[in-house]
């Protein structure tokens, strides 16, 4: 306005000209979000956020560690606190306030007006395990960022129904205090936390912990960490539920010695031990019939309640170390997981029946102690139906776009969705005590994970954005549609 009023009185067209400027600037500035639709893709796939920034952001992401040249990422490490500013910045951009609670989780939370109470989370974990990849965990955090982002600038996030909330959980693999789900176990229950140790003040603990009445549901997306859905040729998969899983310590105790000078048959040797429990496992989970009964009769075990079962030795320690000296001790970790909790229980006692046998054989002794026990934890019914219409919503339209040769094309589109069960633990363990849980996996070369060598292919990334995208749709932004679509296919 000062500018118009600058203006000389003899040029009165000059008026007219800024007038007419000022008139189209404030229709552009109107139509703004629907021209970064636009932009973003006209087909609606918004390829530059969902595809292109999202892998960008995975890769920054996967830069930031602990560790000189191999990607390490755990609990409240100083790269953790490095990760968090920008993962804070990436939800700042998508339109979301956001805060980081007592146990370092970091929260980005849209609350639209007049909504509903019962929010929708969003979440994955922003910590790693050892020599990393850079997509287990990040995938699920910057997906449901770059979702959210989509909403923002279409602006259908004003248009949502309740409050929709992405967590980047601090702790789930539990690499720096061998105890898993600490960020998501604050969020949901606090005996989790009691339980090792780590309770903390009433208060603080209490500014963690969301109510049962103020969450309506968590959905996860996640790397499959398997090779299903490559074998199956499909890039998207819906889980059904998660293995139960327990995590044990064994510690063994011998007679530390001179390695040239203690006979061999006077030798209490905590390694040999070891060596031979560590046989006795996979044994055990291998041909778990030569070891346990069942009999579909009787109601035992079947083959069927059998099938999953995975036994894992991943740690194994001796003191002091030396290549000159008889170990005075030696640890090592056991990792047992079924789809049947009754199998995994049976399996736990058998094992530690099995290594006090081995110890007196050898004359060691021997201690077992229970680390973590997760029980099995099945997918809402309902959160499983609606993330099925979300990937056959997507992959339609994804595969329509790409036989137009609107897009270079996405691979391996065609057929049902998928349903998998999951065989990894994930934060949607802990947040089921809490809420009803739903979950996404994502295709990944060769089922690797938990290695440098992890790999998702960049159009699957996409597909994962955009069916996350879809399902906020149809259960945040337009509650009576989505009632109308379940009616019509139920």
């Amino acid at each position: 306005m000062a500018l118009l009023l600058s203006c000389p009185r003899r040029h009165p067209s000059i008026h007219l000209l800024i007038l007419s400027a000022y008139a189209i600037f404030l229709l552009l500035a109107s139509l703004l979000p629907i021209l970064d639709g636009l932009e973003l893709g006209g087909d609606g796939l918004y390829r530059e956020i969902l595809r292109d920034e999202t892998v960008l952001r995975l890769k920054e992401l996967g830069k930031i560690s602990d560790g000189e040249g191999y990607l390490e990422r755990t609990f409240l490490s100083p790269a953790s606190i490095r990760a968090s500013a920008v993962i804070i910045s990436w939800m700042k951009d998508a339109g979301l306030t956001t805060w980081v609670d007592q146990m370092g989780n970091i929260h980005g939370r849209f609350e639209p007006t007049n909504s509903t109470k019962d929010a929708l989370l969003i979440g994955s974990h922003m910590d790693t395990v050892i020599d990393a990849g850079m997509y287990d965990g990040a995938l699920g955090i910057i997906c449901a960022i770059s979702a959210l982002k989509v909403l923002k600038v279409t602006g259908r996030l004003q248009r949502l129904t309740k409050p929709v909330e992405v967590i980047a959980f601090s702790d789930e693999e539990g690499v720096r205090f061998q105890t898993t789900f600490l960020g998501s176990a604050a969020v949901a229950v606090q005996d989790v936390l009691k339980l090792n140790s780590l309770e903390g003040t009433a208060n603080a603990l209490g500014e963690v912990r969301y109510s049962p009445e103020s969450v309506g549901s968590y959905v996860e997306v996640h790397m499959e960490q398997g090779p299903v859905l490559e074998a199956l040729r499909y890039p998207l998969g819906v889980v059904k539920g998660i293995a139960g899983q327990t995590r044990l310590k064994v510690i063994i105790n011998g007679s530390q010695g001179h390695a040239g000078t203690v006979p061999m048959k006077l030798r209490r040797d905590p390694m040999v031990a070891a060596a031979e429990l560590v046989l006795t496992l996979e044994t055990l989970c291998k041909e778990p019939n030569k070891f346990l009964t069942y009999d579909e009769e009787c109601g035992c075990f079947t083959e069927e309640s059998l099938a999953g079962l995975v036994c894992t030795v991943g740690e194994l320690l001796t003191w002091p170390s030396a290549s000159n000296v008889i170990p005075g001790q030696v640890n090592f970790t056991v990792d047992i997981r079924a789809m049947d909790d009754k199998v995994r229980e049976t399996i736990v006692t058998s094992f530690s029946r099995l290594v006090l046998q081995r110890c007196d054989d050898r004359l060691v002794d021997c201690a077992v102690e229970q680390k973590h026990a997760a029980a099995a934890t099945p997918c809402d019914a309902q959160l499983t139906l609606q993330l099925e219409r979300a990937t056959r919503s997507t992959m339609s339209s994804m595969t329509a776009a790409a036989a137009a040769a609107a897009l270079p094309g996405v691979r391996g589109a065609g057929g049902e969705t998928p349903v998998l069960m999951s065989g990894a633990g994930h934060d949607a363990m802990a947040m089921a005590r809490l809420t009803k849980v739903g979950m996404l996996f994502v295709r990944c070369r060769g089922g690797v994970s938990h290695s440098p060598e992890e790999s998702v292919l960049d159009d699957d990334v996409w597909a994962a954005g955009l069916a996350l995208v879809n399902f906020i749709d149809q259960n945040a932004v337009d509650a009576a549609a989505s009632a109308t679509a379940t009616t019509a296919e139920s």
